[in-house]
């Protein structure tokens, strides 16, 4: 069986970014990327109603059209994020939109929601099987995610939601609702508490029976603006925030020669504020929503560190892109390490600095 090993992921970073991309999900969508070990029982997490393997998340994005889902699966991840998908299908930004920077282990995109759209997206997940007579999502009990986006023309977000809600809920173990992707115009605004409240209202009024929603935040916020957008949350009845999305800001140590494209930055650059904002949200919080913890994780001591901090799962991106399935071995090694080294036996054992 061909293995998307380490040496396999460094010639994909030889390619064009979005040619590789396809023949990455072309691969692991046939099963060619191998299969990961299981995971470790002390790794277990339970969050949200669901149980999570380990706490190592993919964040959407990668498998925006859930074509690769079961092989993702098979990789060893503790939860798989899909779309974002979008109403209605869309090309996105025009190319190119999404760059590495390769010394700052980061990427930034102005990708735009390029979607296939929910008919043919739910088709997929169909095709998988997602859906069991009881009414209950599966897929090698890892839990998996649909990203829900809204269309650069013609979007109305109150109508949007509750209807992309409404088309997923059969096919998902848990809904996130992006609001905070810096390449939509206008769709950052929705972040904000009033128009929060109003979605969070739209979607439990057309969809009571849904599973668990999350939302997607960006970390370019002021730090004063988390309060009222986590009280909109808890009294909206939302169950969970992912902290963060990519960032518009630009380090001043980065050195590629991408640096100043525009777009969302993602990556080790971003890890500095996401471990802010995740403070500043899980000190609001009080283990109220399930928080996860998405930008710039690197190593197994990130993961513990942010799962100290007061994340109940992680997501990541840029690290697989750059080191491909390896990586997943890699953390959870590391993260097994960590624990041991803090006398930690188990991830339900664990003391949380809130």
């Amino acid at each position: 069986m061909f293995d998307i090993s380490k040496t396999t992921a460094w010639a994909l970073r030889q390619l064009n970014p979005e040619f590789a991309h396809e023949i990455a999900i072309s691969a692991i969508s046939h099963g060619f990327a191998g299969k990961g070990k299981p995971d470790h029982s002390a790794l277990k997490v339970e969050a949200m109603g669901l149980s999570f393997p380990n706490p190592i998340g993919l964040a959407a994005g990668f498998d925006k059209n859930a074509r690769a889902i079961q092989g993702l699966a098979d990789l060893g991840f503790g939860m798989i994020e899909t779309g974002t998908v979008t109403p209605r299908p869309q090309i996105g930004n025009p190319k190119p939109r999404l760059f590495r920077l390769v010394k700052d282990r980061a990427i930034i995109n102005r990708m735009g929601f390029n979607s296939c759209g929910i008919d043919t997206f739910c088709q997929n997940l169909a095709n998988l099987g997602r859906a069991n007579k009881g009414n209950q999502p599966h897929v090698t009990n890892v839990p998996v995610g649909a990203n829900l986006g809204i269309n650069k023309m013609g979007a109305h977000p109150l109508i949007d939601y509750p209807a992309l809600v409404g088309r997923t809920k059969a096919h998902a173990d848990y809904i996130t609702i992006n609001l905070s992707s810096p390449n939509t115009p206008g769709l950052r605004d929705l972040q904000e508490a009033d128009m929060l409240s109003r979605l969070l209202e739209a979607i439990n009024q057309a969809h009571p029976d849904r599973p668990p929603l999350l939302v997607k935040l960006a970390p370019d916020l002021p730090d004063q603006a988390y309060m009222p957008i986590v009280q909109a949350a808890i009294n909206g009845g939302a169950n969970g925030l992912i902290l963060t999305n990519t960032t518009l800001a630009r380090p001043e140590n980065l050195t590629s020669s991408h640096k100043k494209e525009t777009g969302g930055l993602s990556g080790a650059p971003l890890a500095p504020r996401a471990r802010e904002v995740l403070q500043i949200v899980a000190g609001l919080n009080q283990r109220k929503l399930c928080l996860i913890s998405s930008g710039g994780i690197e190593t197994g001591k990130d993961i513990l560190e942010r799962l100290q901090l007061g994340a109940d799962l992680v997501q990541i991106y840029t690290s697989f892109i750059y080191e491909g399935p390896a990586v997943l071995t890699r953390l959870k090694q590391e993260l097994l390490s960590a624990m041991s080294e803090a006398s930690i036996r188990t991830l339900k054992d664990l003391p949380r600095r809130l």
